[in-house]
């Protein structure tokens, strides 16, 4: 995404897109060759924690003006990422013929991403919180 581009929506950050696209991958590559067996644990996990983080950054995104509200619900979704790296690695581990173990890894590797960008956006934000807090004492 290009970093001059403003942030008008959730949609714009680069974070969203890119959990959002892992979510429908997995969801399409993934959750559907996983063994009916799962139905009810492995697939269910995936399924939730996949669709929680992108929900996750457009909730915390409504409440970007309050001082951890946006922090907090990004906290979250990294939580389901990670949640979501453990789920991926056994679907590859436990399944290797139901699953494309190479697509796995680089879905666990996104997700591993997608922590990093919640953990250093809301640290960002944080930081541009304090500065515009900052500007407006100063110009008092």
């Amino acid at each position: 995404m290009d970093d001059s581009k403003p942030i008008r929506t959730f949609r714009d950050l680069e974070v969203y897109q890119t959990a959002y696209q892992a979510m429908l991958d997995t969801f399409r590559s993934i959750l559907s060759a996983l063994p009916a067996e799962e139905k009810y644990d492995l697939v269910d996990q995936l399924r939730r924690s996949t669709k929680a983080i992108p929900r996750l950054i457009a909730e915390g995104h409504s409440k970007r003006h309050q001082k951890k509200g946006f922090q907090k619900y990004l906290d979250d979704a990294m939580a389901e990422s990670n949640e979501t790296v453990v789920s991926l690695a056994q679907a590859k581990d436990l399944y290797p013929s139901f699953v494309d173990a190479r697509l796995c890894e680089r879905l666990m590797d996104t997700y591993d991403k997608i922590s990093r960008q919640c953990y250093n956006l809301a640290v960002a934000w944080d930081r541009f919180g304090e500065r515009k807090s900052a500007r407006k004492t100063n110009d008092e």
